[in-house]
């Protein structure tokens, strides 16, 4: 018989199993927790479809970050940034975010990020690392117009490739202001331009607004968001 062996006794004894590598062990811990997390959502939306609310396809959180002067460390980053909100329903959603200031009120140097529950805005954190950038420099005049509509295209799970968003922030700075939607694999270049495209479509941004990508290893690596940008278009 074929993959066995038999004993004096007649007996077929099959082969010992070979033992998973650490990557197919990842891969399997992985779909597990994708699967719950899957079957955690649908019981999520079940319950607020039967409170007569509106659910969301994922959850997410507002984060505010309120730059210090000095140099950037980890450390000082993440010490100041805070969550603000969370949400998870069109309901909530609107009642957090009516109460914004507009971003022509806001103070030079802010980040306003909306990324999705479970996920920090941070390049090291495990659903970033991987991934990469759209940047989008914007005239403060019309910044905060694109960065409602691009709020409203990621809370509406418009956007192409949709899963491979991870989320998106508003960096308010002194002459200029910066769009930037964060996605999971920067190596996957068919998911990054149909998020280029979906992006252009949905801002309906003019030929004159260039789109810019960078890695997060890359900024890791100079410890900048936006110089030394890979890609245009």
């Amino acid at each position: 018989m074929e993959g066995s062996e038999k004993s004096s006794d007649n007996r077929v004894r099959t082969p010992p199993l070979l033992p998973l590598s650490a990557e197919m062990v990842n891969k399997e811990k992985d779909d597990k927790a994708r699967r719950e997390k899957e079957a955690e959502e649908r019981d999520r939306q079940r319950g607020e479809l039967k409170a007569g609310l509106h659910p969301l396809q994922h959850r997410f959180a507002f984060w505010y970050l309120r730059r210090q002067p000095g140099a950037r460390t980890q450390a000082s980053y993440e010490e100041n940034m805070k969550k603000i909100v969370e949400f998870s329903t069109v309901e909530s959603f609107w009642v957090c975010y009516c109460h914004f200031v507009r971003v022509s009120s806001m103070p030079n140097p802010t980040n306003l990020h909306l990324f999705k529950e479970g996920i920090r805005p941070l390049w090291e954190d495990p659903a970033n690392r991987n991934g990469g950038k759209w940047i989008i420099r914007l005239k403060k005049t019309v910044s905060g117009r694109y960065w409602e509509e691009l709020v409203l295209a990621l809370v509406g799970d418009q956007l192409d490739y949709g899963d491979n968003v991870c989320g998106i922030v508003l960096s308010v700075r002194f002459g200029e202001d910066i769009l930037s939607i964060w996605n999971r694999n920067a190596s996957d270049t068919q998911a990054v331009m149909a998020l280029r495209d979906s992006v252009k479509k949905h801002l309906q941004l003019p030929p004159t607004y260039l789109m810019e990508y960078k890695p997060h290893d890359a900024a890791l690596r100079d410890n900048s968001s936006y110089r030394n940008t890979w890609l245009k278009g």
